[in-house]
């Protein structure tokens, strides 16, 4: 599922960078909207249905990004498993922690220290 997903995915992001670079660069920004329209109507319209095709497949990236996020249920991480039995066996033994091998069993006694009587 996640190997369809990233597929698609990469075909709309590149359907989406093709679709930004045949726009027109003359567009002006916001400043066309104060101006008188210059354009014909089917020029117009040829704009019209760029725009729509640039915000569709930008909600579709969006969409198929957390579609992606969901499908993928461990993420790697460290609760992450695999088909190998014998990799996750690994993991596991990996992640116990291990005491140290001669470690005292218990500390010897301190010694009291010897109070100084003499007196300046």
């Amino acid at each position: 599922m996640y190997l369809v997903l990233s597929i698609i995915a990469i075909i709309v992001c590149i359907l989406l960078g093709l679709i930004v670079l045949i726009q027109n660069p003359k567009g002006g920004g916001l400043a066309s909207n104060f101006s008188s329209s210059s354009q014909l109507m089917g020029v117009q319209k040829t704009g019209d249905f760029l725009e729509k095709g640039t915000w569709v497949l930008a909600i579709t990236v969006m969409i198929l990004s957390l579609a992606i996020n969901v499908a993928v249920k461990g993420g790697g991480g460290a609760n992450a498993t695999t088909g190998d039995p014998d990799l996750n066996k690994q993991i596991e033994n990996a992640s116990k922690p291990t005491a140290p091998v001669a470690a005292p069993q218990s500390f010897p006694a301190a010694q009291p220290k010897a109070q100084d009587t003499t007196k300046k």
